[in-house]
């Protein structure tokens, strides 16, 4: 049995029943997945769609946060409501913690693994000190119930319980309160999702605030309760729900927020509500909000008081912000065809230009116009992306992105793209997981893979050929050609995987692209996966959903595709065996026979017979040619045609059509010598030159894994071969792929490595 068979089935799956194969043999790569998926319910159905009975939980948030910028220090006070739409009685609830991940003694730290080379800097050696011994975790206050009696609760780590005092009943809701806060950690130099970062030119900080409030844990059909401990690969599993927030920070700063800003009169001068309520009626270009000169005014002054900014926001799972004095605006409308305009917005400091100000709030624009299009209409009224050093990071309407230019505000091919790229990456995880709500904390690439996916998409609509770095198949090969005890399946626990942007990002991207251009077709798998999107939109859907869904809307088997790419490592690499070329015999057309049968026809002692119609004058029977019988005449090769031709004509009509069109025919054996099976995709490059490509659908491998071969007819006479010609399937080994075979070049780098250059853009 491969390793990889048995290290992916025996995964214990968070809900998937696992049965072990006892041997290769025993699995047939095209057997439906079976028990490897859950039972279809009420809840979920057998076609992937939200069963009759599905229900899921909602958690209102009423928070009044205060930012306080001498001391870099969170503290709030929320009123949460939660409303138990399950079928079950609950005694208890959870909550998560997310910066006690940032804790004395955290789970994040003492299991982090590492070594120290003889070159270390002092920046290193400082990081491992400061690991975990900041006192930058949650400190929690207050917990009561809607009157202020205290309730009992227990912290255990990144989770809190919060004891009922009697049951939350089916269909009730329970109110409670949560005072708390927590240092806010210093993202450049500490790391973390969120933090500060401080600019020491004009001792100013810029701050992007997410995971800062107890929020509540998910309560579902598959689970109950997902309150497994944040480690810091696993992401965020939450709830639907309404939020109410106000926000107070130095009156000179500018917040970006989830949610609509209430009080635009009270946080802004005149001159910039105009400007905001022009740049709702701007559809091409930005609309500078707040100017670089009124941002540059604020950041060389202290404000002294405080101001309130009000925010609103219906339906979402999160809640982030961010605030700086520091910031400059600009914000334009995006229509959409069956939905209310968005507005699409940018925060960043000067360090962020020119190029925040010439793409950021367009890149907005453009991911809303094409993710909306392969997905769900956007449904929120605004779209945040705002500028951090060092960070990609995504909430509900707002998202935080990297991509500065050098301090003279020139910057590289790399740079720009790298910005864009991130940009339409994160403001892409609005449609996944902030609508189609995945369980992150399990599976990474139910929103990390497909979102990329959907980002390569768009980046080609960007711009042709745009450099994406994830999508296209043969820029997964080398990951996919690593020793297997270095990968993992798509489907295991984030935490689990050693390389998590290989496997749930690219990996998954990847699997979708070839599905979307190889198997599927880009109109099957385009209404199939559009079909997913709409079927789940603010719901919680889970690996079968998804798989199901795919194979309903399109009527394409795919449990074969989804056992192999989503729960092996096995790659793919398929041979170009055996080429054997036939055709029907016809005794006088030497352009039908091989160079070989021609040549020992004429020559039947080889290079003798060359060198002796030299040497030899004059043989004897053609000295006395009465020696010649019915074997030397050469009348008898017209004998033989006349016999031919008389056979043939006793043929019956389709027979002899098929005889007389002289038709090539070649029989081709193809190993799986990877173990993934594939389509077959075959270019025939013909004696004329003229070229042809024929596909041959994965199933061609279901009765034998391991070889096939297949008869293929053809008018011309074929001159070469090439498998997989447009590098569609990941092929890890391309040096089988060619009939005649070829030689793989690889060329020498030496000017690159004299100046110093990387091997090739990554």
């Amino acid at each position: 049995m491969r390793i990889s068979i048995l290290k992916s089935l025996c995964l214990s799956l968070a809900a998937f029943v696992i049965i072990p194969l006892a041997s290769a043999q025993e699995t047939n790569k095209f057997e439906q997945l079976g028990t490897l998926l859950p039972t279809p319910n009420s809840t979920r159905s057998a076609s992937g769609a939200p069963g009759g009975a599905y229900w899921q939980q909602k958690a209102d948030y009423v928070m009044d946060i205060h930012l306080d910028d001498n001391k870099q220090k969170i503290s709030g006070k929320e009123t949460i409501t939660y409303h138990n739409q399950s079928p079950d009685a609950l005694n208890y609830l959870w909550l998560q913690l997310d910066q006690n991940q940032q804790a004395e003694g955290s789970d994040s730290y003492t299991t982090q693994t590492g070594n120290i080379d003889t070159r270390v800097t002092a920046g290193q050696l400082a990081r491992m000190e400061r690991s975990g011994s900041l006192d930058r975790g949650d400190h929690i206050e207050k917990v009561t119930d809607a009157k202020g009696t205290p309730l009992s609760y227990t912290i255990n780590k990144t989770m809190m319980r919060v004891d009922l005092p009697q049951p939350l009943a089916s269909g009730a809701s329970y109110v409670f309160k949560i005072e708390w806060w927590y240092n806010i950690n210093d993202r450049s130099k500490e790391g973390g999702r969120s933090g500060y970062e401080y600019f020491p030119k004009d001792s100013n900080y810029l701050y992007t605030i997410a995971q800062f409030f107890p929020r509540m844990c998910v309560y579902d059909d598959i689970n109950g309760w997902q309150n497994k401990q944040f480690l810091g690969s696993g992401e965020f599993t939450l709830v639907f729900g309404d939020y109410d927030v106000n926000i107070t920070v130095p009156a000179d700063h500018a917040i970006a927020a989830t949610g609509v800003l209430q009080n635009p009169k009270d946080v802004l001068t005149k001159a910039q509500q105009d400007r905001y309520a022009q740049a709702q009626r701007s559809y091409t270009e930005p609309v500078k909000v707040i100017t670089n000169e009124e941002a540059l005014k604020n950041e060389s002054n202290r404000a002294t008081t405080e101001k309130t900014w009000h925010f609103k926001a219906t339906n979402v799972r999160d809640f982030a912000f961010a605030s700086s004095r520091k910031f400059i605006w600009d914000a334009m409308a995006v229509k959409q065809s069956a939905s209310p305009d968005v507005l699409a917005m940018s925060m960043y400091p000067k360090e962020g230009n020119p190029l925040w100000e010439m793409y950021s709030t367009k890149v907005v624009a453009h991911t809303l116009k094409w993710y909306s299009h392969y997905t769900v209409d956007y449904p929120y009224p605004v779209a945040w992306s705002v500028h951090t050093n060092n960070i990609g990071m995504e909430y509900p309407m707002i998202a935080f992105n990297g991509g500065r230019p050098n301090e003279d505000g020139t910057y590289s091919e790399r740079g720009k793209y790298g910005m864009i790229g991130v940009i339409i990456h994160e403001v892409g995880h609005n449609y996944f997981p902030m609508i189609i709500n995945s369980d992150e904390r399990q599976w990474t690439w139910m929103d990390e893979g497909l979102n990329t996916f959907v980002q390569f998409l768009t980046e080609q609509q960007w711009e042709r050929d745009y450099p994406s770095g994830r999508g296209p198949a043969f820029k997964i090969v080398d990951y996919m050609k690593a020793d297997q005890d270095q990968l993992e399946p798509i489907m295991s626990n984030s935490e689990n995987i050693k390389q998590l942007g290989s496997n749930a990002y690219a990996k998954t991207a990847t699997g979708l692209n070839i599905l979307r251009e190889t198997i599927m077709g880009r109109d099957l798998f385009d209404k199939a996966f559009k079909e997913y999107a709409q079927r789940w939109k603010f719901k919680h859907p889970s690996p079968a959903d998804f798989f199901r869904t795919m194979e309903d809307a399109s009527a394409v088997d795919l449990d074969w595709f989804w056992r192999g790419w989503f729960f092996t490592t096995e790659p793919c690499d398929v041979e170009l065996g055996e080429v054997k070329w036939q055709r029907a015999d016809r005794p006088e057309d030497p352009s039908m026979k091989s160079y070989e049968e021609n040549y020992t026809t004429q020559n039947p002692m080889g290079i003798s017979s060359e060198r002796n119609r030299e040497s030899i004058a004059q043989t004897q029977d053609e000295i006395d040619r009465s020696l010649r019988d019915q074997y030397t005449d050469a009348d008898q090769q017209k004998a033989d045609q006349e016999a031919y031709d008389a056979y043939v004509a006793k043929l019956p009509p389709e027979e002899q059509k098929v005889v007389q069109a002289g038709k090539n025919y070649y029989t081709i054996t193809f190993k799986n010598k990877g173990g993934l099976p594939m389509p077959i995709i075959l270019k025939f490059i013909y004696a004329d030159s003229t070229e042809e490509v024929q596909r041959i659908p994965a199933e061609i491998w279901r009765r034998n894994n391991e070889e096939v071969t297949k008869v293929f007819i053809t008018d011309k006479v074929i001159k070469q071969i090439n498998l997989d010609p447009y590098l569609e399937t990941a092929d890890i080994d391309r040096s089988n792929n060619y009939y005649p075979s070829q030689q793989e070049m690889s060329r020498f780098e030496l000017y690159r490595q004299q100046r110093g250059m990387p091997p090739g853009r990554s």
